[in-house]
């Protein structure tokens, strides 16, 4: 305990200092201690009016919910994609057809927290179909489908908590997995906490990804120990067939877990080989739980999403797979579980460890080939610590987390504690660079640097706790990124730039490999939607009830219909709203007065329904919110609003009567 509390006072005080350096600036002049700003600096990062910037990023929006798309190098953000969390600007989560997405067995959820998106890879390199990212707090994985920017697909997690190494997919994307962040008592159980190590189970979930469709679904869950699943990354080459994750809190404590979860030396990096589990699946080993979760998918071309419920899960059981799941000891407390293009290491990001500890897949067959093992977790072998390290990184700077790779042979990994990043060299492990980051930094990305094909050009730095690096707004300043150019020996400073929510991990990749796949515009004949108006002839409104129904139809530079008269106080009233434009960049927006479902935003082509219920008798205005034309303020329309028991028709703008 004494010297945890050393660990800790010591941390504190580096983490002070650090704070005080950063707060009071330094000089990037020469034989400063700062990081190289060379003077060509700003031409790096300059991109000239009607070029491109060469890659896009996509940064997650942590609490926001959301995903960022950002253009580098110039850091110039050009949309944020909705995911987990509701969006007025794009009516997502607002619009009829929309809402399913975010239906879980909790419920509506209109939000989450997510962390990790991951580029769909062939034969390990990133191919910009799409991208997956997982939601935190309500366990669910997203895919986005790069061609149109917009979620296609959610599914949630069962018998998980705290959704955290997820999203990683496997070489070919034939997996993408879900670890659980928090062991919880499977399958809703009413037990004391105090009963943690009898009745808590980690789960780590297997997604199988169709190969054409992206379709996911839950394949087989495994059931581990009573630990905390952080992060997780698949392996390449010949470590293919397995997964790695980190986790921590072996001691299985369930208070205080800044100190209690930090008693031992050693927590475990759990290597699965997904081959194995598929086998022991076919052989009938898996055992079905009952578990309720929703499945929710966008269709393009009905421009509708719908929510399927599922029922049960297959539950893999080490205890009855043999050779499935090893445990590697790896320093305390890891966070990041990086494997470098050649899939021969494995590196292990111990918070609270001295060193980087760099594991060989080699070694790590050879001891479980030898059967080298330090005892067993519920039926896991754990491997000796010795017989599977490669090597370890000596004095890197304190708070190692995150580690990616250039593809020439160096190592760059994240120190929070010490607010730096260290370059290293895969091999002889020695420490070749290193760059303050002048914040608390979390996860770094290279573009590619997780896959087999690293685009080693520059590396970015996501950080944590904000400083005074930009204009001051209020008590709270904006997360950022930083990029470094690390096309030569030393790491170089080029920008900073600010990003939304709480930038967690990025990923990157060339922009020719999405651009010339990008979606511009929906055929209007190709339109499915059950409401939708192909023509302004075809424009009505009819009464169901107390349900109205308006068939309208938005063009520039007015709607069809545009005045509506026989809506009564009860109503409901669903505006299916479809934009006839076929020309790219044309959306249309939709709001009427006192309406508390948001906007609508419309594309080229596109159906989408939003319910109304009027609240006042009157005449109410509805208008284009998105800037259409030179005449985009005459695109209107009024409803006439009559008390409940009025006895009207419905009319509308060319005079016709419903019979």
């Amino acid at each position: 305990m004494k010297s945890l509390k050393k660990l800790i006072i010591s941390a504190l005080t580096v983490i002070l200092v650090m704070s005080a350096f950063t707060y009071y600036g330094c000089s990037t002049k020469k034989g400063s201690t700062g990081p190289i700003v060379g003077d060509d600096a700003p031409s790096k990062v300059y991109v000239p009016p009607g070029k491109y910037d060469e890659f896009y990023g996509f940064f997650s929006g942590g609490f926001s919910g959301q995903l960022a798309v950002y253009g580098l190098p110039t850091g110039r953000l050009f949309r944020v994609i909705p995911v987990f969390s509701q969006d007025p600007e794009k009516g997502y989560g607002y619009s009829e057809e929309s809402k399913p997405m975010l239906m879980t067995s909790q419920g509506f959820i209109p939000w989450d927290d997510a962390h990790h998106p991951e580029l769909s890879m062939t034969n390990g390199t990133p191919d910009g179909r799409w991208i997956f990212i997982n939601g935190n707090n309500t366990p669910r994985v997203a895919r986005i489908d790069l061609k149109t920017f917009r979620t296609a697909e959610i599914i949630e997690i069962p018998n998980s908590a705290g959704n955290h190494s997820s999203p990683f997919t496997s070489e070919n994307s034939e997996y993408v997995v879900a670890g659980t962040r928090f062991s919880v008592p499977v399958g809703n159980k009413d037990v004391s906490i105090d009963s943690y190590k009898e009745n808590f189970k980690g789960v780590v979930s297997f997604i199988k990804v169709d190969p054409s469709s992206g379709k996911m679904n839950i394949a087989f869950q495994l059931m581990t120990p009573p630990y905390d699943y952080d992060l997780s990354h698949a392996g390449k080459g010949p470590s293919h067939d397995w997964f790695f994750f980190s986790c921590y809190n072996s001691e299985q404590s369930n208070s205080l877990m800044e100190v209690n979860a930090s008693q031992k030396d050693k927590d475990f990096i759990m290597a699965v080989n997904w081959k194995k589990a598929e086998e022991f699946l076919a052989q009938g080993k898996a055992k079905d739980m009952a578990s309720t979760y929703y499945h929710n998918t966008y269709d393009e071309g009905t421009h509708t999403a719908t929510s399927e419920i599922l029922t049960s899960t297959k539950i893999l059981d080490p205890k009855d797979c043999p050779g499935m799941i090893y445990y590697m000891p790896c320093p305390k407390s890891p966070h990041g579980v990086d494997v470098d293009p050649s899939g021969e290491y494995i590196v292990g990001g111990g918070k609270l460890s001295t060193v980087i500890p760099v594991f060989s897949f080699s070694k790590m067959l050879k001891a479980i080939e030898e059967k080298q093992i330090d005892g067993e977790m519920d039926g896991i072998p754990v491997l000796k610590y010795e017989a599977v390290i490669g090597g370890e990184v000596q004095k890197p700077g304190l708070g190692p987390l995150h580690t990616e790779f250039d593809g020439k042979g160096y190592a760059y990994t994240s120190m929070f504690v010490s607010s730096e990043v260290v370059k290293w060299k895969l091999g002889t492990w020695e420490v070749v660079d290193r760059a303050p980051s002048y914040y608390s930094v979390g996860h770094i990305m290279i573009p590619g640097g997780d896959s087999k094909t690293p685009w080693g050009k520059y590396l970015f730095v996501l950080n944590k706790i904000t400083k005074d690096r930009f204009l001051p707004t209020g008590p709270e300043l904006p997360q950022s990124c930083q990029l470094y150019d690390i096309s030569g020996d030393k790491m170089q400073l080029l920008l900073d730039f600010p990003t939304i929510g709480e930038p967690h991990y990025a990923q990157a990749i060339p922009a020719d490999l999405i651009m010339k796949n990008s979606q511009k515009t929906f055929k209007l004949d190709d339109n499915k939607n059950a409401y939708v108006t192909r023509n302004e002839k075809e424009a009505r409104v009819e009464r169901k009830g107390n349900e109205v129904h308006v068939y309208g139809t938005m063009i520039r530079s007015h709607f069809t219909p545009d005045n509506i008269e026989g809506i009564k106080l009860g109503d409901e009233v669903y505006f299916h709203l479809t934009n006839l434009e076929q020309d790219w960049d044309i959306p249309h927006g939709f709001a009427v007065f006192g309406n508390e479902n948001s906007e609508l935003l419309i594309m080229p082509g596109e159906t989408q329904t939003i319910k109304w219920i009027p609240k006042n008798v009157g005449v109410i205005p509805f208008y284009c919110t998105d800037f259409c034309s030179a005449l985009h303020q005459e695109m209107q329309g009024y409803i006439r609003v009559h008390p409940k028991d009025a006895n009207v028709q419905l009319t509308f703008s060319t005079g016709s009567k419903p019979n």
